[in-house]
């Protein structure tokens, strides 16, 4: 009877945890949610004239690698992917239209494909970019502060334990007619990991040992706190160039062809 109400003690202490535990299920593919970075942009008046951007790469530059213990691991600590998520941004952002460059050879021996049909096609000249965008993920901090918290009385106890991981991003703009770097923006997204877990070690007799445990972990995916430092990043480059008067949103357009009456 007592070990009965011991494990439904552990029970009832996992099933306070603040985070619910996934469903052991398959679920269908779906698509990214819309973050409230990019709808608070989406609210805003759009460009007067979306801008020609170029962006050749934007990649890991923190040359980490995931940490494990005891082990050698040649997993990366962020996304490799970076550059592919800034261009998605720059579509979602409606400010900017990005040109291919990251697959420009790609994109070159097509072109002289076509050049070489027998109907000899005429194909146009590529579009020119008016801003270069460079940077990257240049920062990824681990075990920037952990914690914990957890009981234990008679053999029976629970515990909870998180850690936080920090990872930071650049952004600059530069004039591709000057080579100016126009502006720079750098944001910081934390990752956020924990930890819950009950157990009970019981002798039920003297020579019976009874010992159960439960528990589960949640971790952020690094690849969406990156996306999320982008979309900022995105979001406050469009702000910041706003307010310097490098380009002017939609509505600035329609003051200027509204006529004045006499």
């Amino acid at each position: 009877m007592k070990l009965f109400i011991s494990l439904l003690l552990i029970g009832s202490l996992s099933a306070c945890s603040l985070i619910p535990k996934p469903e052991l299920n398959i679920n269908a593919a779906e698509l990214n949610p819309t973050s409230e970075t990019m709808r608070e942009l989406a609210k805003k008046p759009g460009p007067k004239y979306p801008i020609p951007v170029a962006v050749y790469s934007f990649r890991d530059q923190t040359g980490q690698y995931k940490p494990q213990q005891n082990v050698s691991s040649f997993s990366t600590a962020v996304t490799q992917g970076a550059t592919s998520m800034l261009v998605q941004t720059l579509l979602d952002s409606k400010w900017f239209t990005p040109v291919e460059r990251e697959g420009l050879q790609n994109l070159l021996t097509e072109r002289k494909i076509t050049k070489k049909q027998p109907k000899k096609e005429s194909v146009p000249q590529l579009t020119n970019a008016r801003l270069l965008l460079e940077g990257g993920i240049i920062s990824y901090e681990t075990n920037i502060s952990t914690g914990g918290s957890g009981v234990e009385y008679y053999g029976i106890g629970a515990s909870e334990m998180y850690r936080e991981d920090q990872v930071t991003i650049y952004l600059r703009a530069v004039d591709v007619h000057t080579g100016k770097v126009m502006m720079s923006v750098s944001t910081t997204k934390r990752v956020f990991s924990q930890e819950m877990r009950a157990g009970l070690i019981r002798f039920t007799s003297l020579n019976r040992l009874a010992e159960a445990e439960i528990g589960f972990t949640t971790n952020e995916p690094v690849q969406f706190c990156v996306l999320q430092a982008i979309e900022l990043a995105v979001s406050e480059l469009v702000d910041k160039g706003v307010k310097m008067g490098f380009w002017n949103p939609a509505e600035s357009a329609v003051k200027e062809v509204i006529p004045v009456n006499s």
